[in-house]
């Protein structure tokens, strides 16, 4: 009885002994299977996280015009008679540049003149008869009011004569000439346009948060796409004594020198306006930073040394930014000078992820991109 009792017990103690072991053996097994079929290193590129000079300033987008500029047009309509200006020219204020036929109207004013010397002659030898006592007072007043009447109605003639000549309000730069000889006028048809184009205008507006920092005589930088690379300095010199209801926008305008005609009215363009003092902060491209509700975080790579081998992971770190120029960053807190940064393929990472870096294809980080102001 004892010996089958201890057989029994042998017997079911190798069972269990199998079991347990085969389980050892699958969970081992299964460990190493999935050690193996561990996540890949993840490609991403990465740049040094460096300190750079920091100039702040406001930016803003306007509209350039002309510090007088007009559409020039007649009051009276008539047949164009005399064109004394081409298209393009540079004019002195006054100059005549358009003239309507006028011989109707000039007949008139000859035939007033007449009328108005026979008033003048009648007048003054009624006086010497009124100092002979031959004309009565009566007589002389009328005289001199026929006299008033008719130099009134030359002066009015030669208005209406006047109309029919176009000539410049100030000097400036023509544009092309939208009529031709013989052609008819109907009153305010558009002729030519006029701009005085040196100095020039540009009209922008702020945020009513930047007022502060905003003054007259304060040096700009404007930039348009026609020239690109090139910039044109000016001044602030005039400041919107309103701010606009609907956007809360003050208006600012700017002078600029413009000896070479290059900016145009009506041309679009950017403005720069530095504020303060130059600073050194920590620049990064933009596409470093992960833009978030909750916070905004960027991936710094360590690296570890295992089995002889250098292994480079993400963790990821909050920051806090500061102003943006071109494709950069500034950032005020959360990186270090000489960390090295991820700039691309963050949507793939956690924390704790291995990566390989590739600069091959890398994001940009122009300070100042040419990019066209229209898109």
């Amino acid at each position: 009885m004892t010996k089958r009792m201890v057989i029994m017990l042998a017997a079911v103690a190798v069972v269990f002994g199998g079991v347990f072991g085969f389980q050892a053996f699958k969970a081992a097994m299964i460990k190493k299977f999935m050690s193996q079929m561990a996540q890949p290193p993840q490609t991403v590129t990465a740049t040094k996280a460096n300190v750079s000079p920091w100039q702040p300033k406001i930016e803003a987008v306007g509209s350039l015009r002309a510090v007088k500029g007009a559409d020039l047009s007649l009051e009276v309509s008539g047949v164009v008679g005399e064109i004394a200006f081409n298209s393009g020219d540079d004019v002195e204020a006054g100059a005549e540049l358009l003239k309507l036929r006028d011989d109707d109207d000039r007949a008139k004013l000859d035939s007033l003149k007449a009328v108005a010397e026979l008033n003048e002659i009648t007048y003054q030898r009624d006086q010497k008869q009124f100092q002979l006592q031959a004309v009565s007072q009566a007589t002389l007043d009328t005289d001199a009011a026929n006299l008033k009447n008719a130099k009134a109605q030359v002066a009015q003639q030669q208005a209406i004569l006047d109309k029919k000549f176009l000539r410049a309000p100030f000097a400036g730069h023509l544009g092309i000439r939208a009529v031709d000889l013989g052609q008819y006028l109907a009153a305010g048809t558009v002729i030519v346009t006029l701009q005085a184009l040196d100095p020039i205008f540009m009209d922008f507006f702020v945020p009513q948060q930047a007022v502060d920092q905003v003054r007259l005589g304060q040096q700009v930088t404007v930039r348009v796409d026609a020239f690109k690379g090139q910039t044109f300095a000016g001044g602030i010199s005039a400041i919107n004594p309103k701010v606009d209801a609907s956007s809360r926008n003050v208006q600012i305008r700017a002078t600029l020198k413009n000896p070479d005609h290059k900016l145009l009215p009506g041309m679009y363009a950017t403005v720069e306006i530095p504020t303060g003092v130059p600073e050194n902060l920590i620049t990064l491209p933009q596409t470093a930073i992960t833009y978030n509700p909750y916070g905004d975080t960027v991936y710094i790579v360590d690296s570890k040394e295992a089995d002889g081998k250098t292994r480079l992971t993400a963790r990821q770190n909050f920051v806090t930014t500061g102003a943006t120029r071109g494709d950069q960053v500034a950032v005020i807190k959360g990186v270090s000078e000489g960390d090295t940064v991820v700039t691309s393929g963050q949507i793939k990472l956690h924390n704790g992820s291995t990566i390989l870096i590739d600069n091959a294809v890398a994001p940009t980080a122009d300070a100042a991109p040419n990019v066209p102001l229209d898109r």
